[in-house]
């Protein structure tokens, strides 16, 4: 399948894998992962979802390490993985985004750290709003590790 890492991010509706690019974003791949896997995005909701363009959550609500950012060429298009951030480019901690389709205005100035591989469908099924109403929650994300196919 993949020599890269992937996370496994199982929503109320399902299970979303993530193939994540350490390749292009080393240090955000890092905190993303060991945060997942400190279990610091279990139960967080997707608190900004806008139609046509993306979701956007993983606010654990932690004083965490804010990251340099590690712009990088990966063009923002449905499924990629990108984190979010204020207007201090520098700010990246937590918060993350998926995109629902082509945010091309975005790319060289958002940290793109990975891509959606299996499970657009339940991504796209997430709950819209500013916030929304009854926001859709990230269960539990975690490190996958995946059985070889023999």
């Amino acid at each position: 399948m993949t020599d890269l890492p992937l996370l496994k991010m199982d929503l109320e509706n399902g299970t979303v894998l993530i193939e994540c690019y350490p390749h292009k974003a080393p240090n955000h791949v890092a905190q993303i992962i060991r945060q997942a896997d400190q279990g610091l995005y279990d139960g967080t909701d997707f608190h900004r979802v806008i139609d046509g363009f993306m979701a956007q959550g993983g606010w654990t609500k932690q004083a965490l390490p804010q990251l340099q950012a590690e712009f990088n060429d990966v063009p923002h298009t449905e499924g990629i993985c990108s984190m979010a951030r204020t207007n201090d480019p520098n700010s990246a901690s937590d918060q993350f985004f998926i995109c629902f389709g082509n945010a091309n205005f975005l790319d060289r100035q958002y940290t793109v750290w990975g891509k959606v591989i299996y499970g657009m469908d339940k991504v796209h099924a997430i709950t819209r709003g500013e916030p929304p109403l009854n926001p859709s929650k990230i269960v539990r994300m975690r490190t996958a590790y995946l059985e070889p196919v023999s």
